[in-house]
């Protein structure tokens, strides 16, 4: 059984899709619809940069989703045996797995998504939050930690905001906050503690004026029927409601990222294939240390793309 994954914010490079666009017109085309959806090239962002234009948060979040879904048109046109049985994604790819399942119009969620990411970057003045990865410390004890530092910096907060794996979390909040985790962290003995170059604190509850401004914009959109179940960052269980897909996707963008129950959730439908459609290789190396039985495979060009079935 066969789940498709999609990475989210972080995982961009210059030159992502170009190669495929260049082999596949179904490719060409998805990155065509997105340049007429939003009005700019957003196909020469990504095909040549500057990667200061790609790595801008609004330009970063469709540039991602029309990476994933280039690449999924390219793999159903390849493969049309294919049966899906399940979708995720990380963060951002939340959005590209609901576009995958039929959920969405990919002209709809490419434009919401640079909404998305046009909020995020004005909704924390630039050194007010930070993000922080953690290594080597279980996430229940980094929840203690961070409900400690609140407790004794009133107006200020950090909370996990990434489950990645049960040895790393990232911590999202206020800069003060969150450097005073840090320091709490290293003291109970975290492995290592590393700065996210991020724009902004995602995934906490500083972000609480992107899902008001967000809200207004996506309400007008249509929400089709899921042809498999997307497995949601917010609750970590297949969601198959079409009604629910846009409260949770607004959930999401103050609510961590679940990915170890994620995966768990994935396994118990019974996915033993993933197919991680996107830039590198990020989600792949985390399902591996959150469970093995769960085999992913990665592609970002056609080379790679072509491999997913040598198998």
């Amino acid at each position: 059984m066969v789940a498709l994954l999609f990475p989210g914010q972080g995982s961009q490079k210059v030159g992502m899709g170009k190669a495929l666009a260049e082999a596949h017109a179904i490719a060409r085309h998805t990155f065509q619809e997105a340049d007429d959806a939003l009005g700019f090239s957003l196909s020469m962002v990504c095909f040549e940069g500057p990667e200061d234009a790609l790595k801008q948060t609004e330009n970063t979040q469709p540039a991602l989703l029309t990476m994933g879904i280039a690449l999924w048109r390219v793999l159903k046109q390849e493969h049309p045996e294919i049966v899906v049985e399940a979708a995720a994604g990380h963060s951002l790819g939340e959005w590209t797995a609901h576009v995958a399942v039929g959920a969405l119009s990919f002209a709809d969620a490419v434009r919401a998504v640079k909404e998305r990411g046009r909020l995020m970057q004005q909704a924390v003045p630039v050194g007010v939050g930070a993000m922080k990865a953690v290594l080597g410390l279980p996430p229940e004890k980094i929840r203690e930690i961070c409900a400690e530092i609140e407790a004794q910096t009133p107006g200020e907060i950090v909370r996990a905001a990434n489950y990645n794996t049960q040895e790393q979390t990232v911590i999202s909040g206020h800069t003060g906050a969150v450097e005073k985790a840090a320091v709490a962290l290293k003291a109970a003995k975290a492995m290592k503690i590393v700065d996210v170059p991020v724009s902004a604190p995602f995934h906490c509850p500083l972000m609480q004026p992107v899902a008001d401004g967000l809200y207004q914009f996506i309400a007008p959109m249509t929400v089709d029927r899921l042809l498999a179940p997307v497995v949601t960052n917010v609750e970590a269980t297949p969601n198959r409601d079409a009604a629910r897909v846009k409260p949770l996707l607004l959930e999401q963008i103050t609510a961590p990222v679940r990915w170890i129950e994620v995966t768990q959730a994935l396994v118990g439908l019974g996915i033993t294939q993933g197919y991680e459609l996107g830039p590198g290789k990020v989600l792949a190396g985390m399902v591996k240390r959150i469970d093995k039985t769960l085999a992913v495979r990665s592609a970002e060009d056609p080379a790679s793309l072509a491999k997913l079935f040598e198998a």
